[in-house]
């Protein structure tokens, strides 16, 4: 079992690194083959929208065929086929194919590892085990900080994303050969996507789903790097070391709300405390947009830390599903996540843009922080609604 989840935590690396390495490369890319800062975004948005599409398929198959096919050719033919892509890119449409490939392959792989641990292990162990996997699994955040930046500055951008193209096709054949599928369930219950759609209980944390990671997925994974440069003159390698500092803060952020669940006996209110600390920390980031730099990069690592709750939102959910829809249930709620942060990627590019040309750097980037902040604030507002579940 060790060795099984190891590697899909390795998986997991990758899929961490393929979300958030684009904010460190937005100086090279931009000399090379002239893509903006609003032309990552839209990149950015196709791998969270891909990623999010595709976890109703990736439901259906953890299902029927198991995660261990799934997750493996996918990781394979998307993850390394994607980043081979990139790595020959002469054009922007290019980086978008690419990223929408990439998508494709990290879209089983947490749901993989959280399917096996809906499977396998007791629901009051779910959460913990949860955010101990998306903890570890976030180091690749951290390497697609100023490893990146430094990588892209010695070796060059392709050189580095051919290697991680290898490096994917190696963790896929790993995933093929040493994770093992679950045994189904007794009996044969039979059910769909629409069933846990018609549940009622699930209606007010989706919201809340579909927002919370948003903030910390496009400031930490593209806006970060362009903000600090543009407000802040920092170069590649201080985008770099600025945005490890987050990327650390999200992992421990991560880690820290894993056995909080126990420790308070809510899920709950341990993710609306934590979320509305976040929505604080984005108002704070507004109103500071062009500050101190060190207490800029403190408030996104506080923001970071506070919104990591992805992991709870999901244990909240996960104890209303039926056990024959646990694969589709995971991926459903992991696909509004996902698919949330996607749409803030699209969405942040023009607004970034029009209160550019109207008013400014200063004031587009002030504008994104309390649209973040004022949004995640409606989704703790229906959330307040929601059942408690500790099952």
């Amino acid at each position: 079992m060790r060795v099984r989840l190891a590697v899909l935590c390795l998986a997991y690396v990758l899929s961490q690194f393929f979300r958030a390495f684009l904010a460190v490369l937005s100086e090279p890319l931009g000399r090379d083959l002239g893509v903006t800062a609003e032309d990552l975004s839209f990149a950015s948005g196709l791998w969270f929208v891909t990623f999010a599409l595709m976890q109703l398929p990736v439901g259906w198959a953890l299902d029927r065929i198991g995660p261990r096919w799934t997750a493996s050719v996918l990781l394979g033919i998307g993850g390394g086929g994607g980043a081979a892509l990139f790595a020959v890119a002469t054009q922007g449409w290019h980086i978008d194919l690419a990223m929408v490939l990439i998508g494709i392959g990290c879209s089983p792989v947490l749901m993989a590892s959280y399917y096996i641990f809906a499977r396998q292990f007791p629901p009051a162990r779910f959460a913990t085990l949860a955010a101990l996997m998306l903890g570890v699994g976030s180091v690749g955040n951290l390497v697609a900080s100023y490893p990146m930046a430094l990588a892209a500055e010695t070796m060059g951008w392709r050189a580095a994303l051919l290697g991680l193209a290898g490096v994917s096709l190696i963790v896929s054949v790993g995933i093929g050969a040493w994770v093992r599928d679950p045994e189904a369930p007794e009996g044969e219950a039979k059910g769909s996507l629409a069933d846990l759609l018609r549940m009622p209980v699930l209606w007010t944390i989706i919201p809340l789903m579909f927002i919370a990671y948003a903030p910390s997925a496009a400031i930490r994974g593209l806006w970060m790097g362009p903000y600090l440069a543009d407000i802040h003159g920092l170069d590649t390698g201080q985008v770099g070391q600025a945005t490890l500092v987050m990327g650390i803060a999200m992992i421990a952020g991560t880690l820290a709300y894993g056995p909080l669940d126990r420790v308070f006996g809510s899920r709950k209110w341990v993710v609306f405390g934590g979320n509305l600390l976040a929505a604080i920390c984005l108002f704070l980031l507004a109103a500071m947009a062009e500050g101190d730099v060190a207490a800029v990069v403190v408030l996104c690592a506080a923001m970071g830390f506070f919104g990591a709750s992805f992991p709870m939102i999901i244990a909240h959910s996960r104890g209303f599903f039926p056990p024959h829809l646990a694969g589709r249930g995971v991926t459903l709620m992991n696909m509004f996540g996902i698919g949330g942060a996607g749409v803030a990627q699209f969405g942040s590019g023009p607004l970034h843009a029009a209160v550019t040309a109207q008013a400014g750097a200063g004031a587009a980037y002030a504008v994104l922080f309390s649209v973040f902040g004022a949004v995640l604030l409606l989704g703790l507002v229906i959330y307040l609604f929601s059942r408690d579940s500790m099952e």
